[in-house]
C-alpha cells in the first residue's frame, strides 16, 4: 500500500492537543483500512509530521478547524520510503533526534534523487557521531525528508555536507512526542 505524508501546523503549546490531532490522523486512516506508520513532532510542538499508510486517502477528511491547535494541514502527498525497509520502521522504537527537510529542486526526479542518495551515503561516514535512519521522499519529488539520530543540530549539519545536500529547514524533534 501507498504511504502517505500529512504535516501539520499547529498554533498550541498544548501537548495533548497535538496527540488528539495525530490519534485523529490515526482513526480515519485505519478507518480506511490503514494505519499509522510514525509521527514525528518538532521541540515547539509544530511542525508535525504523520505518516501513514492506506491504499487511498481519498476518505481523509481532516479539516484544521476540527482539530483543536490545528491552523493547517499539506498532504496527504504520497511519499516513497528511502533508507529504511516499511517492516524496519513499523518495528523500530530508535530514537530520532533530527528532521531535515529539503526543497529538491525541480530539475531533480525521482530516478536522480535515488541514484544521488545510493552514490552519496557511504559519505556519512564521515560524521560517525551522526546516523542517518530514514528518509519519505515525495513522488512528486518536490521535498524530503531525512531522519537522522545525532548529538546535536551541528553534527546533522555536517552530515549534511558530507553528502553535499541541501538543508531547507532542520528540527530538533520533541522525544516524549515520537511514535514509531
Amino acid at each position: 500500500m501507498p504511504l502517505y505524508l500529512i504535516e501539520l501546523t499547529t498554533t498550541t503549546g498544548d501537548r495533548p492537543a497535538v496527540e488528539a490531532a495525530i490519534a485523529e490522523v490515526a482513526r480515519q486512516a485505519a478507518a480506511l483500512g490503514g494505519e499509522l506508520i510514525e509521527s514525528q513532532v518538532a521541540r515547539g510542538l509544530s511542525p508535525v509530521y504523520v505518516v501513514i499508510e492506506a491504499a487511498s486517502c481519498a476518505g481523509l477528511r481532516l479539516d484544521p478547524a476540527a482539530l483543536p491547535g490545528v491552523s493547517a494541514i499539506a498532504g496527504p502527498d504520497e511519499v516513497r520510503l528511502v533508507g529504511a525497509g516499511l517492516d524496519d520502521v513499523k518495528a523500530a522504537k530508535r530514537t530520532v533526534g533530527y528532521l531535515v527537510e529539503w526543497d529538491i529542486p525541480d530539475e531533480i526526479g525521482m530516478e536522480d534523487y535515488l541514484a544521488r542518495k545510493k552514490a552519496k551515503a557511504p559519505l556519512y561516514a564521515e560524521v560517525p557521531e551522526v546516523s542517518f535512519l530514514r528518509t519519505y521522499v515525495r513522488e512528486d519529488t518536490s521535498k524530503c525528508l531525512c531522519l537522522y539520530a545525532g548529538p546535536d543540530e551541528s553534527a546533522v549539519r555536517r552530515a549534511r555536507a558530507a553528502v553535499s545536500t541541501p538543508i531547507s529547514r532542520l528540527y530538533a524533534l520533541d522525544q516524549e512526542g515520537e511514535r514509531g
